[in-house]
């Protein structure tokens, strides 16, 4: 693959060859692992970006490309806050439709399920068509299906309404990380990401808070689509009026059509208008390869699915937290509500944990190691903070939920259960990238689809398995499950380097051996 080819970008935030030849560059000009020269670097004819070219994203002034990182993530927060929102809304649906408590669950589960089937679709079209038109055509038909929502007579068509618009909604989950992948260079990325990284877990805990007092004012669960639209409208006009294309090649393709306008002269060309890739194999690398890769790579399959086991509890919690503070401690919808925001305080604690700790830890890593690749396993070290916290929450969460127990103790243990989701997300996001490199973005498209997958399922037994075990013991159970999955980045710490070396899908690239850190010891 060349630089002028784009790369797969079916998931998140990298794109395979060029993400790893800009890193290998940014930490040491020299490494032996140097970028691929474009074959047609010397057609007149090729349309590039010329030095300081204003076209070119990275080169923007640094306070639009913060803007844009900051747009990028409220667009994802839209998306989740969306997600959860109906949680607290539950018993009027049911009321007023007949629902039964599984069916009026699947209006979380539906949407969330719309994340298995987004992915796969929006990403491969924004890197034919650029990031602004995918986002601009979600959107649209995103707020129409919270109109929908929000007019809907029936069951039936609340849950079909509620599955297109996670699918719609899946869009910034692919494409604004792609965003921050476009604007930014590799050594500030890491940054950008980091703040964005927030967004996924932020907004299913705002959801049933703004829901809650919806709810708690008296006015009708119709009301919480309605605030859906609104946000989701306002979305729609901030990329319309603020946010320009920046997926590099759709704008070189621009820029050739400029020039063969301008000039008359058909010739001119962009790398993109190149690529000719055959329907069906177009196919198998979106749909086939990614979940190929899981399926040959231990080390993937295992944290897939630690990752989707946290994911799936996070939804799981919007079934228990009403069983816990609701029922239990007798709190109205609203304050109910309020009972999540611990978990998005923790998230961002641990976003700050991260910039004070361990990016400055990770810099010195790469000075340490240039001018090889810094081992993938330095990135473990905040899962290895974060996952023994993660059981823990659930023991303290469960064990302090009787309603004679001050609610602050489970209500402080959702926060500890936040910034542990946040470490292990991070940590583990980083270090399927770091080690499958030329593969990541089809390695982290299956993480996806499979972590999608169990944020629908687990909402759906949640209030049974609540229920029937109370949440004592519901949550022990969770709980130990968490710690059977404790070791996961603790063996990869020891073993990764062997493991990667039998692996088909990591490269064999230079990198340093892992040092004994004192400061880890």
């Amino acid at each position: 693959m060349t630089l002028s080819e784009p790369a797969s970008h079916t998931s998140t935030i990298i794109e395979e060859a060029p993400a790893f030849v800009e890193e290998n560059k940014d930490q040491e000009k020299s490494s032996p692992v140097q970028a691929i020269p474009l074959e047609d670097s010397k057609d007149p004819f090729l349309v590039q970006f010329d030095p300081n070219d204003p076209r070119d994203p990275k080169n923007w002034s640094v306070l639009f490309r913060w803007y844009m990182t900051a747009a990028g993530g409220i667009l994802v927060l839209n998306a989740t806050f969306a997600s959860s929102a109906p949680s607290n809304a539950v018993p009027e649906m049911m009321q007023q439709f007949g629902m039964s408590i599984e069916v009026a669950t699947l209006t979380i589960s539906l949407f969330i399920a719309g994340y298995c089937v987004g992915p796969l679709f929006w990403g491969p079209l924004s890197e034919q068509v650029g990031r602004r038109p995918v986002f601009l055509i979600s959107f649209l038909f995103y707020t129409g299906f919270q109109v929908g929502c929000a007019l809907s007579k029936n069951t039936a068509s609340i849950l079909i309404f509620r599955f297109l618009g996670g699918t719609f909604a899946a869009a910034p989950l692919t494409n604004s990380g792609g965003v921050v992948g476009d604007i930014w260079d590799a050594k500030t990325r890491g940054k950008a990401m980091v703040l964005f990284a927030v967004a996924p877990f932020a907004g299913p805990a705002v959801g049933p808070t703004v829901a809650g007092w919806i709810i708690t004012a008296g006015v009708s669960w119709r009301w919480i689509y309605w605030v859906l639209t609104i946000f989701a409208g306002v979305c729609l006009v901030v990329v319309a009026l603020t946010m320009p294309e920046t997926y590099p090649p759709a704008i070189l393709v621009a820029k050739a059509k400029k020039l063969r306008k301008d000039t008359g002269d058909d010739r001119y060309y962009a790398p993109l208008e190149t690529k000719n890739e055959p329907f069906v194999q177009r196919v198998n690398n979106i749909v086939g390869k990614p979940f190929k890769i899981l399926f040959q790579e231990p080390m993937l399959l295992a944290i897939t699915i630690y990752m989707s086991f946290l994911y799936g509890c996070l939804y799981l919690l919007f079934e228990a937290y009403p069983i816990v503070f609701t029922e239990g401690h007798h709190f109205d919808p609203g304050v109910s509500g309020l009972m999540f925001l611990p978990i998005s305080i923790g998230g961002f604690a641990g976003v700050l944990f991260y910039l004070a700790v361990f990016e400055p830890r990770y810099e010195r890593y790469v000075d340490e190691h240039a001018p090889s690749l810094v081992p993938p396993e330095r990135r473990l070290e905040m899962t290895m903070v974060g996952a023994p916290l993660y059981a823990v929450s659930f023991f303290w969460f469960g064990w302090t939920s009787y309603p004679s127990i001050s609610f602050w103790s489970p209500l402080v243990a959702g926060g500890v259960m936040g910034f542990a989701i946040f470490c292990i997300f991070l940590s583990l996001f980083n270090y399927i990238i770091d080690t499958y490199l030329f593969v990541a973005a089809s390695a982290l498209a299956a993480s996806t689809v499979v972590r999608s997958i169990f944020g629908a399922v687990f909402p759906l037994f949640a209030r049974q398995m609540f229920d029937a075990m109370n949440p004592r013991w519901a949550s022990t159970l969770l709980g130990c499950i968490a710690l059977i999955m404790t070791p996961i980045p603790f063996v990869l710490q020891r073993y990764g380097p062997f493991l990667r070396s039998k692996s088909k899908n990591a490269p064999d690239v230079p990198r340093a051996v892992p040092k004994k850190d004192p400061e880890m010891a």
